[in-house]
């Protein structure tokens, strides 16, 4: 959502110029014949898919990856026509052959998938794209090493008949966020021996690829031919462990911001929001900011999370509720209206992303996807 006008209420600031420059700082990190693939899965982790996407080819990646075929086919509707579009998340009836029409590049992880995507092409009367998950320790989709054989073989006669393309052999991490993990290395080991039985059996792939953002950012024997940045092509760390945003020479993509709605004094021992988990220990000024959970600010980071009013930095009196939360004040009596930040850059003496995470017990991918709809996205550097 794109507004003319600056919302009052409440906006998620997105500077496209730092996405750009972010993709950038990532496409050198990787050796020229290494492409980028950039994730816009979720809406661009709450950022806005299009416009994302759109920054992300300007700046230098040629693929763009989703979850859902939904997502994929959304982009092409956009008009994002030429850019290599990979979608990994496939259900049993889901619509492989309009993936098929849109040129779309997509997982398959099982036979079920590849006798549905087989189906589809004959249909549809043109070869699938498709790329074989390797499960590879993460335990989730992908192909575990017992059934990867039977899949291959069967992938390879599809190819034969023209039903499909094998594009693509890929795998994902589980703990490339945690350096030096020991399944980080099992994995690497696991992935090239998968790739070594499907290539010596006759598949060509276009590319080979398993390094998520964190890979991307410390694993250099992991990158093959592509990289998948998600968090970090908007400019947030994937941990801690790996380095904050700005060692990484990455700059946060989203600020929050909100008008402090109302600003009122009130005495010693009043109860704030439900529950009076917060009771003020003083007279003092409370500010009520108009975000809640239904905008995606945790509840769990309740009591804990930080905002910046005026020049210091405030903490949620008492309990978020679903449109609303307060803050106290100490005396001071900012004018309704006056801005709120909950997060950006950080280089404001404003929150970041990582600070709600800790706060609310979870991570900065959370913090910044499960932004709603309800608050309008401003695109800056457009």
């Amino acid at each position: 959502m794109t507004q003319t006008a600056t919302p009052r209420r409440a906006r998620a600031e997105i500077d496209l110029g730092a996405l750009r420059a972010n993709v950038r700082t990532l496409r050198a990190r990787v050796a020229p014949h290494v492409q980028v693939m950039g994730v816009v899965k979720a809406d661009a982790y709450g950022h806005g898919a299009v416009r994302c996407a759109r920054a992300a080819l300007e700046a230098g990646a040629t693929w763009l990856g989703t979850a859902t075929p939904q997502e994929a086919l959304a982009l092409r509707a956009a008009g994002i026509a030429e850019a290599r579009i990979m979608c990994w998340l496939w259900t049993p009836g889901d619509p492989w052959d309009r993936g098929i029409e849109a040129g779309l590049d997509m997982s398959v992880s099982g036979m079920w998938a590849l006798r549905e995507v087989t189906r589809a092409a004959e249909a549809v009367g043109r070869p699938a794209r498709i790329q074989l998950k390797a499960d590879t320790g993460l335990g989730r989709n992908g192909c575990q090493p017992a059934d990867w054989p039977e899949l291959v073989g069967e992938a390879l006669k599809a190819e034969a008949q023209g039903l499909v393309r094998i594009t693509g052999l890929w795998s994902h991490f589980a703990c490339a966020d945690e350096p030096g993990h020991p399944s980080i290395a099992a994995q690497l080991d696991v992935f090239r021996s998968m790739l070594d039985f499907a290539e010596k059996a006759g598949v060509e792939p276009e590319v080979r690829h398993i390094a998520n953002s964190p890979a991307t950012l410390t694993l250099p024997e992991a990158h093959f031919d592509l990289v998948r940045p998600g968090i970090a092509m908007y400019g947030v760390s994937p941990d801690p462990a790996v380095g904050t945003s700005a060692e990484l020479g990455l700059r946060p993509v989203m600020t929050l911001k909100a008008s402090v709605a109302l600003v009122k004094r009130v005495p010693g021992g009043h109860g704030v929001s439900y529950g009076h988990h917060y009771v003020t220990p003083g007279e003092t000024t409370l500010g009520l900011i108009p975000l809640g959970y239904a905008d995606g600010v945790p509840r769990h980071a309740s009591g804990r999370g930080p905002v910046l009013v005026g020049d210091r930095v405030r903490t949620v009196a008492g309990r978020v509720a679903m449109d609303q939360f307060v803050v106290d004040l100490g005396g001071d009596a900012p004018e309704p209206g006056t801005e709120a930040v909950l997060f950006g850059p950080g280089d404001g003496g404003e929150p970041t992303a990582q600070d709600w995470a800790e706060a609310a017990d979870t991570i900065a991918y959370e913090i910044v996807t499960r932004i709603g709809a309800r608050v309008p996205r401003v695109y800056l550097g457009e």
